[in-house]
């Protein structure tokens, strides 16, 4: 799960143990108005600095309906379920076509990674896409509504699609902006305990990071994906692997105290 954030515009943004809005949009500090809603296992958030955009999280709960319709591990009548038992060639012909990106990027990654960032983990006719699938929502949310003075949160996956995004990482003194364009993710275990898993092993990560962001230029879905190997790996080896292999990604590493 990704941690929580905290946007210094407003007054307060929860996700993980989250406070629910409903459909409703709020004005935060005169500043930002916010809706927010539960989906995919956590809360979704959509602010703008401009009310009327605010009409765009319609958009945006839509595709995160329709993404998590398809990649949840956890209903037995999703697609990704429907595909588990099929090799990953099999997979990339058979799925649908909007979520395929999905799906390559996860095998892609796990080519990468040696198999540390996993789709499989948790067995071999197991598909689970939790560690990237977030970040592919957002992604594919901000292509549906173009750009606008606005950010697109999703339990932590965010995506700037237009102004400046002042953004600090819950529970430290680190303080980043975030661009038009740009994307983040971070992966942590203070809400929901040891739940990051080496998938070359099954066994939960005893690392020395207390957290581990990544900023893309672009894509959420890398960032989301990227933030966990950072965590798997831990500072030295999962820094020298995203610098290798996506030279464009900013990392923020916060040890454990």
């Amino acid at each position: 799960m990704k941690r929580k954030v905290v946007f210094l515009l407003i007054a307060s943004v929860v996700c993980g143990a989250m406070i629910y809005s409903g459909s409703r949009g709020r004005k935060q500090n005169g500043a930002v108005y916010r809706v927010e809603w539960p989906v995919m296992g956590t809360v979704a958030a959509f602010q703008t600095r401009n009310e009327a955009d605010l009409e765009k999280a319609h958009e945006v709960k839509a595709v995160f309906a329709e993404v998590e319709r398809l990649l949840n591990a956890h209903n037995k009548e999703s697609e990704l379920s429907k595909l588990a038992s099929f090799s990953d060639y099999e997979i990339l012909e058979k799925c649908s076509p909007f979520v395929r990106p999905c799906y390559e990027s996860a095998f892609e990654i796990e080519r990468l990674s040696a198999g540390a960032f996993s789709p499989r983990w948790r067995g071999a006719n197991t598909l689970d896409l939790g560690a990237i699938a977030k970040g592919f929502a957002v992604d594919m949310a901000a292509e549906k509504i173009g750009k606008m003075d606005a950010l697109i949160d999703l339990g932590g996956n965010l995506k700037a699609l237009g102004g400046e995004w002042k953004v600090s990482i819950e529970g430290t003194d680190e303080v980043f902006i975030l661009k038009e364009g740009e994307a983040c993710a971070t992966s942590a275990e203070y809400y929901r305990g040891k739940h990051i898993k080496d998938a070359r092993t099954g066994q939960s990560v005893h690392g020395s990071l207390y957290s581990a962001s990544v900023i893309m230029p672009t894509s959420a879905m890398i960032a989301d994906a990227l933030s966990t190997v950072l965590f798997i790996f831990g500072r030295e080896k999962g820094e020298e692997f995203i610098h290798t292999n996506f030279p464009s990604a900013r990392i923020i590493s916060i040890d454990r105290k």
